[in-house]
This record gives C-alpha cells, sequence and structure tokens, in this order.
C-alpha cells in the first residue's frame, strides 16, 4: 500500500447511516505519544515533589520534643464565678509590677513584664472560644518572659548564651524556660538570705509559698474538675513574687 493509499478513507462503509469517515492523519499519534509523554513527566515530578514534602514533614514531626510547643491546658473557668476569681486573682501582678524598685533598666523591664504577666493572665481567663488558646500560650510565655527579665535584674553575670538560648526557647518551651530561670532565682534568693539577715524572713516566706504554689499548680493539672485552685496558684505565686520585690530594693 501506498502512501497516498493510506490517506484515503475506505469506501467499505460508505452510504451505511451515521458512519462518517475521515481521513486518517500520520500526525494524529505523534500528538497523542508527546502529550502522554508530558503527563507523565508531570506526573513524575509532582511525585517528586509530594515525596520530598512527605519526608520533610517526617523528620519536622520527629524533631526532639523540646523544639514542639508546649500543649497548652485550657481547663478551668467552667462557671462565671470561677472566672471572676481566676480574673481578680491575677490582678496582683500588675500591682507587683508597679511597686517594683525601678533602679535600673533590667529592673524597669521586669516591672514591666510582671504587669504583662496580670494582663496575659486576665485575658486568657476572661477568654472563650477559639482564641483561648492562644491567650494559654501568650500566658504561659510572659510567665516565662517575667522569670527571665528577673534573673536578668537579679544576676547581671547571666552569659549571653543562656539568654539567647532562653529567647529561643521562650515561645516554643516557656515552662522549661521558667524553671531554669526560676532556679537561678531560687540560688540567688538562697544566698543573699544568707548573707543578709534582714532577708532571711522574707526568704522564709518565698519558699513556704513557692512548695505550696508549686502542689497547686500540680493539683490544678491533676484534678482539673475542682474549682478555685488555679486561683490558689495566683495567690501562692503572687506572694513568692511579691517577696522577691525585696531582693531588688
Amino acid at each position: 500500500m501506498t502512501p497516498e493509499g493510506a490517506l484515503k478513507p475506505s469506501k467499505a462503509l460508505n452510504g451505511v447511516h451515521g458512519v462518517h469517515l475521515l481521513p486518517h492523519s500520520p500526525f494524529s499519534f505523534q500528538e497523542i505519544k508527546q502529550h502522554a509523554d508530558f503527563s507523565q513527566s508531570a506526573y513524575g515530578t509532582s511525585n517528586i515533589g509530594s515525596s520530598q514534602q512527605l519526608k520533610v514533614q517526617k523528620v519536622w514531626q520527629q524533631r526532639p520534643a523540646c523544639l514542639k510547643p508546649i500543649h497548652c491546658s485550657l481547663n478551668g473557668d467552667r462557671s462565671i464565678v470561677e472566672t471572676v476569681v481566676n480574673v481578680v486573682t491575677s490582678l496582683p501582678f500588675i500591682a507587683l509590677g508597679i511597686q517594683v524598685p525601678r533602679k535600673n533598666l533590667n529592673c524597669k523591664i521586669y516591672a514591666t513584664s510582671l504587669i504583662g504577666v496580670g494582663v496575659a493572665s486576665s485575658l486568657y481567663h476572661a477568654s472563650r472560644g477559639k482564641v483561648r488558646k492562644y491567650l494559654r500560650w501568650a500566658d504561659y510565655t510572659m510567665i516565662a518572659t517575667a522569670t527571665v527579665c528577673l534573673s536578668r535584674a537579679l544576676r547581671n553575670e547571666n552569659s549571653k548564651l543562656l539568654m539567647a538560648t532562653s529567647a529561643f526557647f521562650l515561645p516554643i518551651q516557656p515552662l522549661m524556660v521558667s524553671a531554669v530561670h526560676t532556679g537561678l532565682m531560687e540560688v540567688a534568693f538562697a544566698k543573699r538570705a544568707f548573707q543578709d539577715p534582714d532577708l532571711r524572713t522574707a526568704h522564709n516566706v518565698h519558699k513556704m509559698s513557692s512548695v505550696l504554689g508549686g502542689a497547686l499548680f500540680v493539683a490544678d493539672d491533676l484534678f482539673p474538675e475542682t474549682p478555685f485552685l488555679h486561683a490558689g496558684w495566683h495567690l501562692a505565686a503572687a506572694v513568692g513574687v511579691g517577696t522577691c520585690n525585696k531582693l531588688l530594693d
């Protein structure tokens, strides 16, 4: 068969109702093949991109726990009365921040952060809905920020590496940052109370309030349905913070 014959349509089906034959084009198969190649190429590229994205997500999910954001507990404030009590017991932190002696820049920054703790806590306990979890994170973060600022105000010898590391982990693991700088503050308080008899009474009150506050904090997490445990922790923490102001005088 010649190429010219290949281009001519067969007449065998001519006249059959509903059948209309078109000439065969030698380029149709080539066009389809090119389209198929393009589709396979695009599909392959998509698979590669998806595979790389899954690998990145897997690595990110397997990151160390210290790099994972905290799971904020949203317990409490089940009634209007409990909400009001939690907000009222948050206000002493604002008053304590106002009373902080502002002898230098570090003390001024700490005073501002302590006021921020009271504001963030009040907003969190008064909130409802989706915004509540973000305000809870802000509450934890402000507490951690205040401990860092207090540690800085009490200990000018804090290394730059420690402060930089604390700033990095502050929005990710605020509770861990709080624990580290609270420990530094406790050591500084104990040393100064040992050297200065006038601070021993304040230090004893501080120790008792810290133990009570820690117990209430744990109890609030273990018994979330028990009302006013969180408010009790607010008050114990406020007493402990108030004794720290004696160190800044």
